[in-house]
């Protein structure tokens, strides 16, 4: 049951120490029936990485439920033709990592609210800006009318959790130093240390829905 499993991650999350962490619910690869059980089980944040998936499910899920009190972050890496459809669905844009970017999603929503992610373990391939270009890209965010909410980042491909400890710190220190509010980071496995590097908001995938089932060839999932 999921309200089980977010109380366990609930319970993870209070013995690493934190006091109001939020939890982003990554629904990617589910179908609308686990992001309407999700939300009835006291989620308010969802985070979906694939546009036409977005496109294909959550229309079914707004016919079954009110979405009105939930946040939809868009959390994978964004085509710049993506964001005009998209638009309707999401709350945040949780991967602004360059200027094209910035540019399109203040071209069709003026006002969004987004996160520059950050590319803090230099692993090629991997998305987000690089530690340096962080505070230029904020600031022509903001210049651009976005509300820049914070900063986001994943840990390490290889290496387990305590590898990812290293980037976390750097991330939560640009955070401070730009005073901004939201430091995104830690997953499933590696949570804990990103509470103790002061995370305030983590994506859970696994261990509230378990394995993530087959994609299909449009990104739809029964």
């Amino acid at each position: 049951m999921i309200s089980d499993a977010l109380a366990v991650v609930r319970a993870r999350l209070a013995a690493a120490g934190a006091t109001d962490v939020r939890i982003v619910a990554v629904t990617k690869g589910f179908g609308a029936g686990a992001v309407v059980d999700a939300v009835a089980a006291g989620v308010t944040d969802l985070g979906e990485n694939y546009a036409q998936e977005v496109l294909t499910k959550f229309p079914e899920v707004a016919r079954r439920i009110d979405l009105s009190g939930v946040d939809v972050h868009f959390i994978g890496q964004l085509q710049s033709n993506k964001v005009r459809p998209l638009a309707p669905w999401i709350t945040r844009w949780d991967t602004v990592d360059r200027s094209g970017v910035v540019d399109v999603i203040a071209r069709h929503c003026h006002g969004a609210r987004v996160l520059v992610q950050v590319n803090a373990t230099g692993e090629e391939g991997k998305g987000g800006a690089a530690p340096e270009e962080v505070e230029p890209l904020v600031h022509l965010a903001q210049g651009a009318g976005l509300r820049v909410d914070g900063l986001m980042t994943v840990g390490p491909t290889r290496g387990g959790p305590e590898a990812a400890r290293p980037g976390f710190a750097l991330v939560r220190g640009l955070v401070d130093r730009l005073g901004l509010d939201v430091c995104s980071m830690g997953m499933s496995d590696d949570l804990e240390v990103a509470v103790a590097e002061g995370s305030t908001e983590v994506r859970v995938g696994s261990a509230l829905f378990g394995a993530r089932p087959r994609r299909s060839d449009h990104g739809a999932v029964a």
